[in-house]
Order: structure tokens, then sequence, then C-alpha cells
């Protein structure tokens, strides 16, 4: 059944009468959270990027601040939180704009890079460096550290839940989201690729430079090196109204999955978010609740002041808290679903259905501890890594 609330919903159709409450809960929570981190991660790299760009502009004489990336990155939540109130009935032509903008940004990198490249700083990386070559530039082991490179691609499609908690909105929801769902995670996974690639083969071999840019910004240095100050700036203009454009996906799914669940009375104060404005304009939306998720944003999002090991937090905290969320209710189906589970329209089979939820089941597993260790290397009193402490302390309070 799609409703806004889905995985906390089917949490507790699916389960035991033992467990199905606390899970339930659990699964609710550990979603929110996790949503709120992927407003938080992807707004804190809209700040960099823009920061970047200034940077850019004055020829990298100008760094960004802590206090400054946080303003910004508080301004840009901001915004969304205005734009999801005011414009919620225009969201679907923005996201179909966006996604046509997202195809051609990579299309456009694919072709401009190398080409920059060969004219400004030949030759282009061969193959042999693109796919064989493994720089590891932290403590870990590097087969451990290869495991670890795996982190940017999970953060990338760790809110691919989005369009669930969007399905009360949708038409034909029941094939709809499943298939949203997979064709954005796909085609996510099939442009990435092909972009990475293309990045390898287009960057400077310093992978210490790149990532200690006077820009502060990895892609900025990448494309700076290949097309110059101008094309640069061209590009990551794109690149960030693309990222500006998810984040406001994000506080949109957000505030859905959180509305569902004040709506079941879960949350603290659910009697004043769960209305609905009746006012022009915003009719029918949960501005309430769009608030709640905006000041919760912002709040977490202070993180960022702290150091980089903090800020990186707020993109751990979105893959382990919606893979948490995403993790139960199939554990729930393939433990005690038994008769209760119907197949809906969109159903792998008999055969494959449960070997599928049980790779899963076992994958987020995994991707949970991975995302709980520092990236650095086996360091923990330099490298906290703060994600073990937010969630455990989102719960608390």
């Amino acid at each position: 059944m799609p409703t806004a609330g889905g995985l906390y919903f089917w949490t507790h159709y699916f389960a035991s009468e033992k467990w199905k409450n606390p899970l339930s809960f659990l699964v609710g929570y550990s979603n929110t959270i996790g949503l709120i981190g992927g407003i938080c991660s992807i707004d804190y790299g809209f700040a960099s990027m823009l920061l970047s760009v200034i940077s850019l502009a004055r020829d990298g004489n100008w760094s960004a601040t802590r206090p400054v990336i946080y303003g910004t990155y508080a301004a840009t939540v901001f915004t969304h939180g205005f734009i999801a109130i005011f414009f919620a009935r225009i969201m679907p032509r923005i996201q179909s704009a966006c996604i046509f903008l997202n195809i051609a940004l990579v299309v456009a990198t694919v072709i401009a890079l190398p080409i920059g490249k060969a004219n400004n700083s030949p030759p282009v990386n061969p193959g042999s460096y693109v796919f064989g070559e493994i720089q590891n530039l932290t403590t870990w082991p590097t087969g451990w550290a290869f495991i670890m490179a795996w982190l940017s691609p999970i953060w990338t499609i760790g809110a691919f839940d989005s369009c669930v908690h969007m399905s009360e909105e949708a038409t034909h929801a029941a094939r709809a989201v499943p298939l949203g769902i997979i064709s954005s995670s796909g085609l996510c996974g099939i442009l990435g690729f092909v972009s990475l690639a293309v990045i390898a083969s287009s960057m400077d071999r310093n992978i210490e430079g790149i990532l200690n840019s006077k820009f502060g910004q990895p892609m900025t240095q990448i494309y700076y090196d290949a097309l110059g100050k101008n094309g640069a700036m061209g590009f990551m203009v794109v690149v960030m109204i693309v990222q500006f454009f998810m984040g406001l996906s994000i506080v949109l799914a957000a505030s859905r999955q959180s509305w569902a669940f004040s709506r079941d009375g879960a949350l603290p104060f659910s009697s004043f978010f769960r209305k609905v404005s009746q006012r022009k304009f915003m009719r029918y939306q949960p501005v309430r609740m769009v608030c709640g998720i905006v000041v919760a944003s912002v709040f977490i999002g202070l993180l960022c002041l702290i150091d980089e090991a903090a800020a990186s937090a707020l993109f751990s905290l979105t893959v382990a808290g919606n893979d948490l969320a995403w993790l139960t209710p199939i554990l729930a189906r393939l433990l005690w679903g038994g008769d209760r589970f119907i197949p809906g329209e969109f159903y792998t089979g008999k055969y494959l259905s449960k070997p599928i939820g049980w790779v899963a089941v076992i994958y987020m597993m995994f991707v949970i501890v991975l995302t709980m260790i520092p990236t650095e290397g086996p360091n923990p009193t330099r490298e906290l890594h703060y994600n073990i402490l937010s969630i455990p302390g989102a719960f608390t309070n």
C-alpha cells in the first residue's frame, strides 16, 4: 500500500505482534533522521560549491571560513523551506526540468573535460590509470581503503526512498514509486560510472593537490585544470543548480515522511506538526512540518562548525539512517511476512523475491557499519566519527 509513511508502516504490517511497535518506532525515527541528514549533506555540499565559485572568481585569493560555510548552508536550507511551502504544486515540473538538466550536465562534462585536458594540459590519462591504479591516501590497508571508496557512490543513492514519501501525491503510485526508485538509481549508476571514468581520465594525477585545492572544492579544481577559469565557472554554476534542486527534493520527501509519522502520533508535538495548511497558495501543505524539518536541519548542521570529521558525519548520517529504515521492513517481511505478503503490481517473483531481499539486508548491514568507520584511518582520537554520537543522540532527544 503506497503511503508517505512507507517504511515504518510496512514494518508494522509485517513484523510480529511483539516487535511491530518498537521496530516501527525505530524505522520511523531512523528514516526521519536519515532524511534530515540528507538535507544537511546536500545543502552543505551546495554551500561548499557556491563558495568555491566565489573563490574561483577571486583567483583563489579568498577562502571561506567555517562560520561563512555554515551561514551559507543555513540560508540555503531556509530558501528550500520557503520554496517547499509556496511552490510545492509546481514541483513535478521543477524536478522534470532538473532531471534533463542533470543529464545535459553529464553529457557536456563527458565531452568538454577530455577536450579541455587534451588542449590545455595533455595528455589524457590512459585506461590503465583510470581503471587499474589505486592511490591510498589513508592509513588503512589498500584493500580496505578500496572498500571505503564505496562511501561516495553509496551516499549518492542514499535517499532512494524519496519516491516512497511522495506516493500519496503521485498518480498510480503502486507502479510509479518502484519504477521511480529503479530508474533513478539505475540512471545514477550508469551516468555516474561514465562521469567518473571521464573525470579520472581528465584530472591531474596529483590527487592530494586536487583534494587540497585553494578553491575549497575538488570538482572546481578539476574543471579549472581542464577548462580554465571561465569554463570552470560555467560548469560549476550548472552543478550548483542541480545540487540546489536535489536539496529541495529531499526537503519535500523529509517533510512528507515526518508529517506521516506525526499523523500517527509518533513524533514529539505530533498534534502540532500533523496539521496541514488551509491558506491560499499553500493549501493542503504540511507547512508546520516543513518548518520543523528546516529548523532541525539548521540545528544539526552546526556540526560543520567543529571540524572536517564532524562535517563528514552529515553525509554518513544520511546513509546509516536510511539504510536502517529500509533494512528493517525487508527483514520483517522475510522473517514474519508469510501469508501477510501480497504481491503488488511490481513483483520480482516467487523465486527471486526472497534471495534479493536477503542480499539487500546483508548489504545494508555492511553499509551501516562502513559509515561508522573513520575514513582517514584507525586513529579515533584525531578522527572521531561523529555519526556514532549523532544517531543515538537524536533518538534520546
